[in-house]
């Protein structure tokens, strides 16, 4: 039996930048198969800010699979229950919004990885073991390897704490989310404040001190993404399906404007 490689996890490792397609409001697996065309290594199923279901996610998630583009889910704020069903669909990996203490830093290791690592409850067939049965320490062991456990560092409070969150055994990875950072600091969309330069530096070196990897939300112009991919960024979001289609439908509709004017 195979444990399937978490693609995004080790390209990062191979010291690539890696960045999402997110699903926001698609309803179609064949998202996946676009994400990769596209070029993007991983796929990010919001169901944070979305009305996407966890079923329709998890088809999602095993279509994603079989492409090779990582799906990685995220629940809602402190919804801890979710991550169980989600990875047992055919996630390989989870994010947890607005993590601010050790405490919900450590509830959200458990809740992702197998005994003795977390206490994830078991369960088969699962996609990412090719749905054979997987409850040997072996094979939960590897699966516990190539599942991501992603927390979000959205406060001040978060980022003074950073270390700590990044020091929790079990967490892979944290993520800055710049837009909710930026409201916390009381500069909402003033993403090049200093401010956050500095949120961003403290993060990345607690990412370093601990191993983890180091991942940014929520930025989307060239020039601060250079800025903070300075600080160790690792992996990114790198736009939402609907953001694609807006940007598509209007660059082609000015293209037909001019092209009536020529």
């Amino acid at each position: 039996m195979a444990i399937r490689q978490n693609v995004m996890k080790a390209a990062m490792q191979s010291g690539r930048t890696v960045a999402s397609f997110n699903v926001n409001r698609w309803r179609s697996v064949d998202a996946a198969e676009i994400a990769k065309f596209a070029g993007f290594e991983w796929m990010f199923l919001d169901l944070e800010h979305s009305t996407l279901s966890e079923d329709l996610a998890g088809q999602m998630s095993i279509t994603a699979l079989a492409t090779g583009v990582t799906p990685i889910a995220r629940v809602g704020m402190d919804q801890f229950y979710q991550a169980a069903r989600l990875l047992d669909a055919g996630a390989q990996g989870i994010v947890f919004p607005h993590v601010d203490t050790v405490e919900q830093a450590t509830l959200a290791a458990a809740a992702t990885k197998y005994p003795p690592m977390g206490t994830r409850s078991l369960t088969s067939p699962l996609a990412q073991a090719e749905f054979q049965r997987s409850g040997d320490p072996q094979s939960l062991a590897q699966l516990n390897a190539e599942t991501l456990t992603i927390v979000m560092i959205e406060t001040r409070t978060a980022v003074a704490n950073a270390a700590a969150i990044a020091a929790v055994p079990g967490v892979d990875a944290l993520m800055i989310g710049t837009s909710d950072l930026t409201a916390d600091f009381g500069i909402p969309g003033n993403q090049g404040h200093a401010d956050i330069a500095a949120a961003y530096a403290t993060v990345g070196a607690a990412c370093k001190a601990s191993g983890k990897f180091f991942g940014m939300g929520g930025v989307y112009s060239k020039e601060l993404i250079e800025k903070f991919l300075k600080h160790g960024v690792q992996f990114l979001l790198g736009g939402a399906d609907v953001s694609f289609v807006m940007d598509g439908a209007k660059a082609r509709r000015e293209m037909i404007a001019a092209a009536g004017k020529a």
